[in-house]
């Protein structure tokens, strides 16, 4: 899948999810609520980091990374569609910059 193809889906999940909170009779996740979910999920993310370097004991780390990777970007791409961000353009947009400033900082040796 490409990033258009990962969003269309993240997109569709989020929206099964907020139509699962309706039928609850809950209301749908806010970009607040979507964003603190996202913090929680960094924070899972570090620890399973910290075991998979060896630094922290959890069971099956290294297999529960690539899910916890998956859901941090899942909240990413929702992020960014529910406030209209092109993360294709952001990210050429940031990484450019990136480039330019390591430039410069080599040419200043």
């Amino acid at each position: 899948m490409d990033l258009a193809e990962l969003q269309a889906r993240a997109r569709a999940v989020a929206d099964r999810y907020d139509r699962h909170h309706l039928a609850a009779g809950r209301v749908p996740w806010s970009t607040g609520d979507l964003a603190l979910g996202f913090v929680g999920d960094v924070g899972d993310l570090a620890k399973l980091v910290l075991a998979v370097d060896g630094r922290r004991e959890i069971a099956d780390a290294r297999e529960r990374l690539a899910h916890e990777l998956a859901d941090c970007l899942w909240s990413v791409l929702v992020l960014a569609d529910r406030y209209d961000v092109d993360l294709v353009a952001e990210f050429a947009r940031m990484t450019d910059g990136i480039d330019r400033h390591l430039d410069r900082a080599v040419a200043e040796g």
